[in-house]
């Protein structure tokens, strides 16, 4: 519980401006900032500390809002509400064979989704990227070249988040959610402390359809909707994507109806994942 309590007071100073980052012209530790000793990087000090001085430098955060406190220290699987409400998220790091399906159901339900483009697939199909800032969903951040994050230092995985925050704002036009999802939902303790330094919540799944895999990978559009219905809780966030997986078929797009259905039969709203940049939505 004491890394969880840094974290949350780190969020509200990082929100408040009190800790300086490695840009910064006077670098001083996070530790020394919080009155705690600093977080080892896999038992070494690693790019960001200082030399001779063992306080380690965060990396410079993000411009733009701040997720609330609540939503730091930790991976989210399940936003923290007692709502009867569910959130839409796709996943787009291959090509954009369900981009038109998905984004005309969400037109013609009128309903909001949250997508993650990897900066890679920003800069190949900008298109689909401006046309979902167009339709006002928002749009979180996957990382540039989907990586593996365990296996990077810090200063690797600042420069991926970096890297796709800055494709996915020129594609779009538009300002990127305060939100990171792990590729390959590969997350640790430091990963996520990594990305929060930098701003972001780490937005996973209550559950993912697996509609990616496709047929060739045993799935159904009726595999797809069950795993989501199965996930139904207040809160649930559901993963799916609209790439195919090489053959051009994209189960999640056509679940997508049958999910909003079910979801309504059972008395649930489905929301933006933007309101929960508040604290007073996180109830």
């Amino acid at each position: 519980m004491a890394h969880v309590r840094r974290r949350t007071a780190l969020a509200a100073a990082l929100a408040a401006g009190l800790v300086p980052c490695s840009g910064a012209a006077a670098a001083t530790g996070t530790a020394a900032a919080l009155g705690g000793p600093g977080r080892a990087h896999r038992g070494q000090a690693g790019p960001l500390s200082q030399a001779g001085t063992g306080a380690r430098v965060r990396p410079c955060a993000r411009a733009g809002p701040r997720p609330p406190a609540s939503l730091m220290g930790g991976e989210i699987r399940r936003l923290p509400t007692s709502r009867r409400v569910l959130v839409l998220t796709f996943n787009a790091a291959w090509d954009e064979s369900g981009f038109a399906a998905v984004l005309e159901e969400l037109r013609r339900r009128g309903l909001p989704a949250t997508f993650f483009p990897t900066g890679r697939f920003a800069e190949a199909h900008p298109g689909a990227v401006r046309a979902v800032a167009a339709a006002s969903h928002g749009l979180g951040n996957h990382s540039h070249s989907h990586p593996y994050f365990d296996g990077l230092p810090t200063r690797e995985r600042a420069a991926e988040v970096r890297r796709a925050d800055a494709a996915i704002r020129t594609a779009s036009g538009a300002e990127p959610l305060p939100f990171f999802r792990f590729p390959y939902s590969s997350t640790t303790e430091d990963s996520v402390a990594d990305v929060n330094d930098l701003g972001y919540a780490a937005i996973e799944f209550t559950a993912d359809t697996n509609g990616y895999l496709g047929p060739q990978g045993g799935m159904s559009v009726n595999k797809a909707v069950k795993r989501a219905v199965d996930a139904f809780a207040p809160g649930a966030i559901l993963q799916m994507h609209v790439g195919s997986a090489g053959d051009g078929v994209v189960l999640d797009a056509q679940a997508l109806p049958r999910i909003i259905d079910a979801a309504e039969a059972e008395g649930y709203e489905v929301v933006d994942l933007r309101e929960f940049l508040t604290e007073a939505a996180l109830r």
